[in-house]
């Protein structure tokens, strides 16, 4: 387990009861009683970080490496799942993954943003930064479940779109609009789940949503709390404050109307147990696409277009 720097005392603690594990294993001294006790001291000091996160804390648990990432979503909850690739203009952008599958028996077209799990597969998916044929790859498959009637989930993680020279050169700025304004057009129900980290238009190009749900410890926000500081205050040291003023939690984005629901996570986050949020995950959409299923195309939109216009 990789602890993050606010985890260091549970991180002490926890590494006190393997010492301690491995001198019982060493000789007949029973230390049970010093184990249980540790072991316990630990889960309540877990449980009481994780009740008063910050925003900036919220940040680092919404970006650790071990949290679940798109394929593991898709491998966890999306029956047959069927990968498209490409945007039939320029190439097959590895930063956002689509197809079809099914959700809970329902037939639906499954897209997110994938960032790897190690630093090969990180490379390969350019750590979740799409490029403008990953965005145009994605109004490819909405439209085509459009077409064939199939309601759209989409999984968003990534700290926004690719910002390179070649990704300029090639259209991102008309991509991202073209993909918000493709979201927005569905005649079919579109769900978004914010699993880790939903940065700037690279995230909201995929969550233009009926419904956008979010992991309890993920984050969503216009830019990201070191961006937002380098701009306010010339230096990315003050992330943390950044973070607290752009209301960048679950929390404060249910209060405000941006978000629809927030999804509980295992104690400690959802990289502690992975399973328990995959299937977590897969409840909460199974009952939005439930939901949703009765409205026809109009009142989908309608609906849609309502919720975005009633923001702010």
């Amino acid at each position: 387990m990789t602890f993050l720097d606010f985890e260091k005392p549970i991180a002490d603690l926890n590494a006190r009861v393997a010492e301690l594990r491995e001198t019982a294993d060493a000789s007949s001294i029973d230390i049970a009683q010093q184990v249980a006790s540790l072991e316990a001291k630990a889960d309540r000091m877990l449980r009481e970080t994780y009740g008063k996160l910050t925003p900036w804390q919220k940040t680092q648990v919404a970006r650790h490496p071990q949290r679940p990432h798109l394929k593991d979503y898709i491998g966890g909850i999306v029956e047959d799942f069927m990968p498209l690739a490409g945007d039939r203009a320029f190439a097959d952008d590895k930063a956002i993954i689509g197809g079809l599958g099914r959700i809970g028996g329902r037939r639906v077209m499954v897209i997110g943003h994938e960032k790897g799990d190690d630093t090969a597969t990180r490379l390969r998916h350019n750590f979740g930064m799409a490029k403008p044929e990953g965005y145009r790859k994605a109004i490819r498959l909405m439209e085509l479940a459009d077409r064939f009637h199939l309601p759209v989930v989409t999984l968003v993680d990534t700290s926004g779109a690719f910002p390179g020279v070649q990704a300029e050169e090639r259209g991102q700025a008309e991509a991202i609009a073209r993909s918000t304004e493709t979201c927005l057009a569905l005649g079919v129900p579109l769900v978004t789940a914010i699993v880790g980290e939903g940065g700037s238009g690279g995230a909201v190009a995929l969550a233009a949503a009926n419904r956008v749900l979010m992991f309890e410890h993920a984050v969503y926000s216009v830019i990201s709390p070191e961006g937002c500081a380098s701009i306010l205050w010339r230096t990315a040291e003050k992330a943390a404050d950044a973070a607290d003023a752009m209301k960048i939690t679950a929390q404060d984005l249910l209060k405000l109307g941006v978000i629809d629901r927030i999804i509980a996570e295992p104690l400690g986050g959802a990289h502690r147990d992975p399973t328990v949020a995959i299937i977590a995950l897969g409840t909460a959409l199974g009952e939005e696409l439930d939901t949703l299923a009765p409205q026809n195309a109009q009142s989908v939109r309608q609906q849609r277009r309502n919720k975005f216009l009633t923001l702010g």
